[in-house]
């Protein structure tokens, strides 16, 4: 009889537990019907399994009335999910998983090169519609091809000041607008010849010739008022120079076709770019020294076989398959001990020029420094990476720099 009555009184609290079990059931199949939870329960609702070291949720029978976040705590302390949407978002979460890893090999190889394709610019925020273009074909928006013609240029320059002086500061500043000009005319030159490959290249198909946001006719204008503004430049100087430095346009014209017949155009592109340094020393001595400007010149020669090397890895896939060639290509995995090599002849010549042109010594002092920013780039750089190599590529700013400080207190304390 206590057993019956015992059976019946527990029949009467589960009747109400039955009732909001099925109204919480409808809620979560009618998202419209809410019902705001109650506050967070006292810590005597947790029950403690110290043999499992697990933690459950007891519900409260407060007057048989259980609570619609006593279910859902419930419901969580037993390990089932709440959300009547957590089954289908954790299938969809699992297929964008599985789609970010299967493409994550081959959106890496272009991120780097898609995205600086694709980035928007100072010359797209501020410069007007209709000039974009050509400031985009001269690439006014990356001057580090600037910088790497412009500073065999200054080290010359400052080589052939006179012990004690300063250099001619006059001659800095129009080398510095000719190499400014002449890199722009050689872009262009560039673009003009490769636009049928540059559509091919992902890293150049938004150039603006081969994108048709110029034609070939405009590009070829622009060159002509680029090398009017340069012969400006030029005819301020010597004789000797001006005739040395007209010299140098069948190099520029010519270097874009190398990659077409030969493996070594980064070296082509060395005697093209390290021009100025036997330019800078005879507009101001009015003739040359080969003892100085000869290993000088060297020296940026295999400069640029060091930092063109490495850039061009960027686009050694896209070079594969259009079938033009590079250094990059040539010495595959070992491009880090031909560069290494490339730099220790860089070193060992630029040591040779400050030797013979008495130079104090500090620039050895300096020159040290631009070894070890040298061995950096070459030991650390990513080949693999379009990124990384395009980071060392642009820090090549910075050895020129030490060098030019390294000849100009070098000639100071001579």
């Amino acid at each position: 009889m206590a057993l019956l009555l015992r059976f019946s009184r527990s029949s009467r609290y589960l009747q109400p537990l039955h009732q909001h079990i099925s109204l919480t059931l409808s809620q979560s199949i009618s998202p419209h019907l809410t019902n705001p939870p109650p506050p967070k329960p006292s810590l005597n609702h947790y029950y403690s399994d110290h043999r499992q070291n697990h933690e459950f949720y007891i519900p409260n029978f407060d007057n048989s009335k259980f609570k619609y976040f006593d279910l859902i705590r419930l419901g969580q302390s037993c390990g089932i999910s709440t959300s009547s949407h957590s089954l289908r978002d954790e299938e969809e979460k699992a297929k964008r998983d599985e789609e970010l890893k299967n493409n994550k090999g081959s959106s890496s190889s272009s991120s780097s090169s898609s995205s600086s394709s694709s980035s928007v610019s100072w010359i797209d925020l501020y410069l007007p519609e209709k000039i974009r273009p050509y400031a985009h074909l001269a690439r006014l928006d990356k001057p580090i091809g600037t910088w790497l013609l412009a500073w065999p240029c200054m080290w010359s320059i400052t080589l052939a000041a006179s012990p004690g002086n300063l250099p001619d500061m006059k001659m800095l500043t129009l080398f510095g607008c000719g190499a400014f000009l002449l890199r722009g005319a050689g872009c262009t030159i560039n673009d003009l010849l490769d636009r049928d490959i540059d559509t091919k290249v992902e890293r150049t198909k938004s150039r603006p010739i081969a994108s048709g946001a110029l034609t070939p006719f405009q590009g070829v204008s622009f060159l002509g008022f680029q090398l009017l503004l340069g012969l400006g430049i030029l005819l301020q100087l010597n004789n000797y120079s001006r005739i040395l430095g007209a010299s140098s346009l069948l190099l520029v014209f010519s270097y874009p076709l190398m990659k077409r017949i030969t493996f070594w155009p980064q070296a082509y592109l060395g005697l093209t770019f390290n021009w100025g340094a036997l330019l800078g020393w005879s507009a101001i001595r009015g003739s040359l020294d080969p003892a100085v400007v000869l290993p000088l010149y060297l020296s940026g020669v295999f400069w640029t076989l060091v930092y063109d090397t490495i850039y061009a890895h960027q686009d050694k896939e896209d070079d594969k398959l259009v079938g033009v060639k590079s250094t990059a290509l040539r010495f595959g995995d070992s491009t880090k001990k031909w560069v290494t090599g490339f730099g220790v002849a860089c070193i060992c010549s630029l040591a040779l020029s400050g030797f013979n042109a008495n130079l104090g010594w500090p620039y050895y002092v300096f020159l040290t420094g631009a070894s070890s920013q040298l061995a950096w780039q070459i030991w650390t750089v990513d080949t693999s990476s379009g990124a990384d190599c395009s980071r060392k590529f642009v820090s090549n700013k910075w050895f020129g720099a030490i060098v030019f400080g390294g000849i100009l207190v070098g000639r100071l304390s001579s």
